[in-house]
């Protein structure tokens, strides 16, 4: 098991004395703090109820809902008591955000995937039913589709096998993870039928990125923040809406809501769990190592993530899809070992 030197990390040693009770702004913390994706939040914050339970000697885990954006910003502004120790992420780091990190001096970083989630299309149980794919999202979704003005007012505009009513989606900010993997997943996919977007991509990639990934600001889109809660009771009120958000929240809300199909596969546990779905996705926590022998029981809430992640444990009772039995195996490892990533992990 790898041990943190923190004498050789003089600034955290005064930053993380563990003689007092928590504070903030470079003082004491004896709580383990997680910040990130609201995907991934019911489960972290299940597994903090869970370690809880199990290790009544240690302090409560604090689990925050800031968005995978805002949460590997807060992640990577350095060590320390007043930075936290764990980044939950509804997609992976990005090289720039890593890059980040080691300039602020967050050097030892543990990538573990948790399980598998997906970007799940919805409305409400009574309400408008599609078979979307990624093209029919693209040219409903774009601000300007493959570089061309946005004139699409309802579905049939679209696709004339669609529905005749107008497009209205409440979906995820750009701060969140789950924005972010709609456009890599959805939009691009669907951008790159294109041809012409094809050889964009090869001559001019900012703009390509741009033209395929920007979303319609005229209404069409609605930017619903990071409640995805929130998401379900506006399509629940309104049957001609459609929402976007994790698998588990589709799940949870099943007696108001329904899953569309995305090339004719429903978004469902099996079919997520063998990629079948388009929207499937790898869920992921991140551990600043510097703060494993510094925070007291951070070891143990990381390993008790592993203790709940497989497909009967309880992360799947709420809707936490598991990972391959390789993949969990390999991951759980990372739990009791704690191997840093690399620049060339981001090749």
């Amino acid at each position: 098991m790898k041990k943190t030197n923190l004498l050789a990390l003089p600034l955290l040693v005064g930053s993380l004395a563990l003689s007092g009770c928590g504070g903030s702004g470079g003082g004491t913390r004896d709580s383990i703090r997680a910040v990130g994706s609201s995907t991934v939040y019911p489960f972290a914050k299940s597994v903090s109820e869970s370690f809880a339970r199990s290790n009544p000697d240690f302090s409560s885990p604090i689990i925050e809902s800031t968005g995978t954006g805002g949460g590997m910003q807060l992640f990577c502004a350095g060590i320390g008591a007043d930075t936290p120790d764990i980044a939950n992420a509804s997609r992976r780091m990005k090289k720039s955000e890593f890059e980040t990190c080691q300039a602020n001096g967050v050097k030892d970083i543990t990538e573990i995937q948790v399980g598998l989630d997906g970007i799940a299309f919805a409305s409400s149980k009574s309400g408008i039913t599609m078979n979307l794919t990624p093209e029919i999202l693209y040219k409903a979704l774009a601000a300007n589709p493959y570089g061309e003005k946005q004139t699409a007012k309802t579905w049939a505009d679209v696709d004339k096998s669609l529905p005749d009513e107008p497009i209205l989606v409440y979906g995820p900010p750009s701060t969140s993870g789950t924005r972010d993997a709609l456009k890599e997943l959805v939009l691009e996919v669907g951008c790159e039928a294109n041809p012409d977007m094809e050889a964009l991509k090869e001559s001019d990639k900012d703009r390509f990125t741009q033209t395929c990934t920007e979303v319609r600001s005229d209404g069409a889109y609605v930017d619903q923040g990071e409640q995805d809660n929130l998401i379900v009771q506006k399509i629940e009120s309104n049957p001609n809406a459609v929402g976007i958000f994790g698998f588990s929240y589709l799940e949870e809300n099943a007696d108001k809501v329904q899953g569309l199909t995305m090339n004719g596969v429903e978004p469902t546990y099996t079919n997520i769990s063998s990629f079948k779905y388009p929207g499937a996705r790898p869920l992921y926590i991140y551990v600043k190592d510097a703060h494993l022998d510094a925070i007291p029981g951070l070891r143990q809430f990381v390993a008790t993530w592993a203790d709940e992640w497989s497909k009967d444990g309880a992360l799947a009772k709420i809707g936490l899809v598991a990972s391959p039995a390789d993949v969990m195996a390999k991951n759980a490892e990372k739990t009791t070992d704690f191997p840093a990533l690399s620049t060339s992990d981001f090749q």
